[in-house]
């Protein structure tokens, strides 16, 4: 039976100071929790941007080519961003009010069902469920005008993320170099650990921005060509619905070959119909080509990662909360894989111990009998 292993010597040469430090870290964190969303926003984006900070700092200095990404980046996503969701509120807007006003025939669609042997009453579905299906639309439409209304908070926010966007494009390498030299941990196990949570930061950013962004790009050139009103705001609901699992693009494309067969275009519907089919399936190719496989990376770790990531954390929790995950089953295999290996190390050393079966001599000296019996022993 082995020993317990001793109290470190860091702790029990330096209880104050290590009782200190751990004290400075919790008031840290307390300090972090009111903006921690904003925080994680501007890791996830320095994250992104880094690449593009490595390229300027071959032509810059490092504060200067810090400060020209931050702004290029400002001015070529944010304000175009709240721009495309300023035009997609308008226009969820109007689909309310087109709703709620019925300008929507459901009696076509029913005769359409009818001609080709279906019968459905969907007039009445529909009556029954129109103010519903407006009062959904309008609550994610409210939601997004409460964002207005909270906007001194989040422009103290922004400006969190936009700080901590620049101190890590300019300082990130020193951090993670003072982090590996602060953190009580062997470098070959904090080598791993980094590149599996550089390997899982890759593969929920990109997996999920990236081929969030393709579809709807490509869904909302659909939309366009086929002529169905709306089509930033719905662009940008594809985006979303994308990002969250087991919900997809058919979300979108479905509900617009409905309309298309309203206004009387079963053509455009069927073509919508199997271009939507193209684009829903081709999350299959893209998420492999973008981001390969990814061991620590699972259906339950990115379900249960998505969803509590959104409420812990926010919206960044689409990104974070698989990561969180992921780095947590990366941290308790290297755990378990360190604790095996120390124990089978000890038991080895028990195992090759040699044990004497045979009681030593009176006077402690050397003691040996050859083939006639004579024995030879020596003492000093």
């Amino acid at each position: 039976m082995t020993d317990t292993p001793n109290t470190p010597d860091w702790i029990a040469e330096q209880p104050g100071l290590t009782a200190i430090a751990l004290l400075a870290g919790l008031l840290a964190v307390f300090v972090l929790l009111p903006y921690l969303q904003y925080v994680l926003f501007g890791i996830v984006l320095a994250y992104i941007l880094l690449p593009v900070q490595d390229r300027v700092e071959q032509y810059l200095r490092p504060t200067i080519a810090a400060t020209t990404v931050v702004v290029a980046t400002f001015l070529a996503v944010l304000i175009p961003l709240v721009y495309t969701i300023t035009v997609a509120t308008r226009q969820s807007l109007s689909i309310v009010r087109a709703i709620r006003q019925g300008d929507i025939n459901v009696e076509t669609i029913e005769n359409v069902f009818e001609t080709n042997g279906y019968a459905v009453d969907l007039v009445s579905l529909y009556e029954a469920n129109q103010g519903r299906i407006a009062s959904g639309i309008q609550e994610v439409t409210n939601a997004a005008l409460g964002l207005v209304g909270s906007l001194p908070k989040m422009f103290i926010g922004l400006t969190v993320t936009v700080f901590v966007l620049f101190a890590l494009l300019r300082d990130g390498k020193r951090l993670v170099a003072w982090f590996q030299w602060v953190l009580p941990i062997d470098d070959e196990i904090l080598e791993e650990l980094r590149v599996g949570l550089d390997q899982l930061m890759w593969a929920s950013v990109v997996g999920n921005v990236a081929v969030a962004g393709i579809q709807s790009i490509l869904l909302g050139i659909g939309l366009a060509v086929a002529g169905v009103p709306a089509v930033i705001f719905l662009t940008v609901a594809t985006f979303i619905l994308t990002l969250l699992p087991l919900v997809g693009a058919f979300g979108i494309w479905i509900p617009a070959a409905v309309y298309l067969v309203t206004v009387q275009r079963p053509t455009a519907a069927v073509a919508m119909i199997v271009y939507g089919l193209l684009v829903t399936f081709s999350d299959t190719y893209l998420r492999p080509a973008l981001i390969g496989q990814t061991a620590a990376f699972n259906s339950a770790i990115v379900v249960i990662g998505i969803f509590g990531g959104l409420i812990v954390f926010g919206a960044v929790g689409l990104f974070i909360g698989p990561v969180v995950l992921g780095g947590a089953k990366l941290t308790l295999d290297c755990f378990a894989r360190e604790r095996t290996t120390d124990t089978k190390a000890e038991r080895s050393v028990e195992w090759m111990e040699p044990r004497s079966t045979e009681p030593e001599t009176a006077g402690g000296g050397d003691s040996s009998v050859d083939s006639d019996g004579n024995d030879h022993s020596s003492s000093e």
